[in-house]
């Protein structure tokens, strides 16, 4: 059985400014800026909510189906995902359009300037969970253009397909009634904790009511571990100690490859939370979304390391 990714593909262009942007910035100019910052290093990334997600998931042995539409410049990316097996026949070419670009600028103090185009997610829509000729076993749905995410959620319904709900950057997209029909829809949603308050604020619900909407709902809070709230438990992970902190960005859908590893394995919730939270430490000692590498045999004794436990 597979696994179906809903989300974005997009290439992350990554620059360090060797400075603060506070020293650069005047506060009484700011309804005129217009600066520019020297950025000596720079990188390029393969990125996007779905392929990051993909990644980690195939690393620990499952069939991920990503499901996205890229741009006229996806060739490279495209043979990154050849030399790891990943599955491209649910990815649809917008030959008219950019894949996804992300431009990120960090200063010394790791504050970062963020430009992103969308470029071929606005058609993530023509993309149909009907047309997927493997046996389904769950799915996610990322962050991606508003049309698709509605669409593949209602697609999944439709066809008894359980699934996440991963509303992340794409929250601000929705209003209240439609957040609250993702909920109605989905089977399970995660969020950090501050997408928790901007989706009780919009949605005017309480966390113990929103997870009374579905089978549980999964909050991360960074180096202070995760919570699984359901309507008869409340599961406090804890976090996994990273060997070094570099770079956060892809941090969050490496968790959520875990939770789909632990949920497609029929895993308890307790074991599904310190998978994820696992594969998030692997992710932040590494620079980049789809840097790390590991065996599953590998996973399974840092498993044990952490939790102290055998991981089945």
């Amino acid at each position: 059985m597979s696994v179906l990714i809903c989300g974005s593909y997009a290439y992350d262009t990554i620059m360090v400014f060797h400075d603060q942007f506070k020293n650069h910035i005047l506060p009484d100019k700011i309804h005129m800026l217009n600066i520019s910052f020297l950025a000596p290093e720079m990188r390029r990334e393969y990125g996007g909510c779905a392929g990051n997600i993909a990644y980690s998931l195939q690393l620990l042995g499952e069939q991920a189906l990503p499901m996205a539409t890229v741009g006229k410049d996806f060739d490279s990316y495209a043979a990154w995902l050849t030399s790891c097996n990943i599955e491209q026949k649910y990815l649809t070419r917008i030959e008219d359009s950019f894949t996804g670009q992300a431009f990120i600028t960090t200063d010394m103090d790791d504050n970062q300037i963020t430009a992103f185009h969308p470029g071929a997610m606005n058609f993530s829509h023509v993309n149909k969970i009907d047309d997927v000729s493997e046996n389904i076993q769950l799915g996610i749905v990322s962050p991606d253009g508003r049309e698709g995410m509605l669409q593949h959620a209602e697609q999944f319904a439709e066809q008894d397909i359980p699934f996440i709900f991963d509303p992340g950057q794409g929250m601000p997209m929705f209003n209240g009634e439609e957040l609250k029909h993702f909920l109605d829809l989905a089977t399970w949603v995660t969020v950090n904790d501050y997408e928790m308050q901007l989706l009780q604020e919009k949605t005017q619900l309480t966390s113990e009511q929103i997870a009374q909407r579905v089978q549980a709902l999964i909050v991360t809070m960074g180096n202070k571990g995760s919570v699984i709230i359901n309507t008869k438990h409340r599961i406090e992970i804890p976090v996994a100690n990273p060997t070094a902190v570099n770079d956060p960005t892809g941090c969050g859908d490496a968790f959520r490859s875990g939770l789909l590893y632990g949920l497609v394995n029929k895993m308890d919730w307790e074991t599904t939370g310190r998978i994820a939270s696992l594969l998030g430490a692997i992710k932040i000692a590494e620079h980049g979304t789809q840097n790390h590498h590991f065996s599953l045999d590998s996973f399974q004794q840092l498993f044990k390391q952490h939790f102290n436990y055998t991981l089945k």
